[in-house]
């Protein structure tokens, strides 16, 4: 891992917080840890295809999800949702360095998170969220969400 990097990202995470004029959100969330993501994406249109504009996040716990959020939000700028769709946690987490094992899985929310915006309908839309049962704040915003538009909302188990 590359621990300048890692510390750099997590000192000064880019693109870090709500984006309002979002056209899709998801989020995701550990129930073994707790930690939760949350990606704004902004979409903008390039040569007849739908191109990520602005990406931003918020992350809940493990300071490796800010960190790899913080990169997947520059590596989005600029790709089409098709090549968005096709990142992976490993890729997203490349200026890292490899992660090691107890932290892969903070890889994996961003891709979630990522995935979930990609799928989200709506701009209101939070797509496949894991929710844990103390989760606070963000779980209650997930709770109203899902009750002011049914069929938005996805919960999945890991």
């Amino acid at each position: 891992m590359n621990e300048q990097q890692l510390n750099e990202a997590i000192a000064n995470p880019r693109n870090l917080g709500e984006m309002a004029d979002a056209d899709a959100v998801g989020t995701v969330g550990s129930p073994e840890c707790g930690d939760m993501v949350r990606m704004w994406l902004k979409f903008t249109e390039k040569d007849g295809q739908k191109v990520i504009d602005r990406a931003s996040f918020q992350s809940f716990g493990c300071q490796t999800a800010i960190a790899v959020a913080s990169m997947a939000t520059e590596m989005l700028r600029g790709r089409t949702v098709a090549e968005a769709r096709e990142l992976s946690a490993a890729e997203m987490s490349v200026p890292l360095g490899a992660l090691p094992p107890m932290k892969i899985h903070c890889g994996q929310m961003v891709e979630g998170a990522l995935r979930a915006a990609l799928e989200a309908e709506a701009p209101t839309a939070v797509a496949a969220a894991v929710v844990p049962a103390a989760a606070g704040h963000l779980a209650e915003s997930l709770g109203e969400a899902a009750a002011a538009a049914p069929g938005k909302l996805r919960v999945v188990f890991e």
